[in-house]
């Protein structure tokens, strides 16, 4: 196959999909702009009036307004944000039942002691739209680190109202994400407070921080429910190769870097192959790589040919693939906007149906797709 070697895990094993999953989508959508002029957008998040919260990874929130396709001046209220390499302002989420609450909760890079680290940052949405208010920070990755790389940071809240947050291992080969006294490289699982809940696999182990959920994970800038089942699957990074679609569960080891399908950026080799008992594998995963980011499950009625199927953006390829589920595992890979190589960062459904992407960009966009 000349444009990847792309391959889907099943019952059976890790399979080759078919050359026909991987030719050219019959129902390539039309695209429109909704609004230009963000600055290296990251997330998104709709409110109930329509309107749509974007993060920039600069540091900056804003509102836009699909109705009258237009962009707000920055929210005021954000925490101090280091913008440095791949950190900034980066994931977002509102409460579930933000009609109420107010509450948007924010995934950012924190300058504090030892370096920089990935923190969550709790406020309310002024009635106008213009200020977060009574923020506060409800949780803290430890340690921070030097480097400004693989900050993970999406958030998305489970059926039970708890929030789940992806940490990256912050470019750091040295199997910190297999060890659970740390939150590097983990998917951690929290309240809205910052507190832990009951349920969480390692509360009460004295060697293992009680906020993890799963571990052994490089890069998720993925995350998202599926919408039958309520269960979580993230989108994740691998170096050269090894890009994976997982479904994270409670106190399992996903294995980075002790196996992988990828290799380093130098050539070497990455651990001690790419399987080992008590690891879990992938259900999807890319090579050659394509840089996934954010992602979401279809359910709206504009794309009916697209329901129940993972949709995601690629930074490095610059695209968006719209993989196909059956009983849970992946049987199909469709790619679209190939010829725009934009770099995808997040694909967010709207409220009305249609699928929004941002443009990781200087000069990024909000782009709606529709159908032909």
């Amino acid at each position: 196959m000349s444009r990847t070697a792309l391959r889907a895990a099943s019952l059976c094993g890790l399979a080759l999909l078919p050359a026909a999953a991987l030719a050219a989508a019959p129902d390539e959508p039309r695209v429109e702009v909704v609004v230009r002029g963000l600055a290296n957008p990251w997330g998104m998040a709709f409110l109930p009036d329509g309107r749509a919260l974007v993060t920039e990874r600069a540091g900056r929130l804003r509102i836009v307004n699909l109705r009258t396709a237009s962009l707000s001046g920055p929210i005021g209220g954000l925490p101090p944000i280091a913008a440095r390499g791949q950190g900034g302002l980066l994931g977002l989420a509102l409460h579930p039942d933000f009609a109420r609450t107010r509450e948007v909760f924010l995934c950012f890079a924190e300058a504090r002691d030892g370096g920089i680290g990935s923190s969550v940052f709790r406020a309310k949405l002024s009635g106008n739209g213009s200020m977060l208010e009574e923020g506060q920070v409800i949780f803290r990755q430890n340690p921070a680190g030097s480097t400004t790389r693989h900050f993970g940071c999406r958030l998305v809240f489970d059926r039970q109202g708890h929030l789940f947050v992806t940490l990256g291992d912050r470019g750091n080969m040295e199997a910190e994400a297999q060890n659970l006294a740390n939150h590097i490289g983990k998917v951690i699982r929290i309240r809205t407070d910052g507190s832990v809940p009951p349920d969480n696999p390692f509360l009460g182990r004295a060697d293992a921080r009680p906020e993890i959920w799963s571990y052994g994970h490089r890069n998720v800038q993925g995350a998202t429910l599926h919408p039958e089942t309520g269960q979580l699957y993230t989108i994740e990074h691998g170096a050269r190769g090894g890009d994976e679609v997982n479904r994270p569960e409670k106190g399992k080891n996903y294995g980075w870097p002790v196996i992988t399908y990828g290799i380093d950026y130098s050539g070497v080799k990455i651990g001690s192959g790419t399987h080992r008992e008590g690891m879990e594998q992938p259900l999807f995963y890319w090579d050659p790589s394509i840089a996934p980011s954010g992602g979401t499950f279809y359910t709206g009625d504009k794309f009916p040919a697209w329901r129940g199927h993972l949709l995601t953006g690629a930074l490095a390829a610059g695209l968006m693939v719209r993989l196909e589920f059956r009983n849970g595992q992946v049987t199909g890979e469709n790619r679209y906007l190939e010829a725009r190589r934009e770099r995808i960062r997040d694909v967010v459904q709207g409220p009305d149906g249609y699928v929004y992407l941002l443009t990781d960009e200087s000069d990024g966009q909000m782009l709606r797709l529709v159908p032909r």
